[in-house]
């Protein structure tokens, strides 16, 4: 198993709970303000979604080792 796969695991569940619960603290963050002024609130809630999604699935794929380092 390779650990950077965990990780994006990891980090794509967070993104897509913090979309689906609303997370207040996830939503109004710093970085998240950019996406929130342009898809209003609702729109960026969908992106990080899909967006935890993608990261998911790639953690998926390089834990498997169907996705594998160039070096």
């Amino acid at each position: 198993m390779d650990l950077r796969g965990l990780l994006l695991i990891v980090a794509g569940i967070f993104s897509i709970c913090g979309a689906a619960f609303d997370w207040d603290f996830f939503i109004n963050s710093r970085k998240a303000r950019f996406f929130v002024a342009i898809l209003g609130r609702n729109g960026t809630r969908i992106f990080y979604a899909l967006l935890g999604g993608l990261i998911t699935i790639l953690g998926l794929l390089i834990t498997m080792g169907i996705v594998r380092d160039a070096t």
